[in-house]
């Protein structure tokens, strides 16, 4: 394995047996045939699983529902592309030479997808306890209670209950563009809220995930305004 390989295996923390694995994770769609999305695939199903599992080590109390809208906070594109930075992913990823000028390697959607097949690739490699244990050392320091107190409730509840506290009408969302092919689409939804002036866009691969996620970039903004 060359040295940037094996350094960026030591800062996951897991040392791959198949090292044609975590080349494949690191690999766009864009750079050849041989790409990261089926690793994604499964990666994304090991880390719902094992995600689920944390939590329900930690929250013994927490019913299913605010479990699920733990859950659901945690593995979405914006934690894991702040994972991602902090694993220095970007300086790793093998993109096509256009892909990489229009700034791939930064590109939320591209580096939580490599997380995602990052996950998978250690899977393959070593089975579901060594993929639950990098799951564990990512995720475990991003759960506070506090945090979990605040992720009860979904970003739009969230935002419509700041809105209504201050008697200003809900806000209006619409679908702005789709990205991708039809088994594998990225949506942009916006989040206006008129009385404020305020457009937020959210990133998703479905339209719930899109406006959840535009509603919580909102919900920052104003409450940085009203702070």
């Amino acid at each position: 394995m060359n040295p940037s390989l094996e350094a960026f295996s030591q800062r996951l923390g897991h040392s791959f047996r198949q090292r044609e694995l975590l080349v494949l994770a690191l690999t766009h769609r864009s750079y050849g045939a041989d790409h990261n999305e089926r690793l994604e695939f499964l990666g994304d199903a090991v880390l719902n699983l094992a995600v689920s599992d944390l939590l329900f080590d930690q929250y013994d109390d927490s019913p299913e529902g605010d479990l699920t809208r733990i859950r659901a906070h945690l593995v979405r594109q914006d934690m894991l592309h702040r994972i991602a930075l902090s694993l220095g992913i970007p300086a790793m990823l093998r993109l096509s030479e256009g892909e990489a000028r229009g700034g791939g390697a930064q590109r939320p959607s591209i580096l939580a997808d490599a997380m995602e097949a990052i996950i998978g690739a250690v899977y393959r490699d070593a089975g579901f306890d060594a993929a639950q244990a990098l799951v564990r050392r990512l995720f475990s320091p991003l759960i506070s209670e506090t945090a979990t107190q605040a992720w009860a409730k979904d970003a739009k509840t969230q935002l419509q209950e700041w809105l209504q506290a201050r008697r200003h009408s809900v806000p209006e969302y619409r679908i702005e563009t789709t990205r991708g092919r039809a088994h594998d689409q990225t949506f942009v939804v916006v989040c206006a809220v008129a009385s404020h002036g305020v457009e937020a866009r959210g990133e998703g691969r479905s339209r719930r995930a899109a406006g959840q996620e535009a509603a919580r970039i909102a919900l920052e903004r104003l409450s940085a305004e009203h702070e």
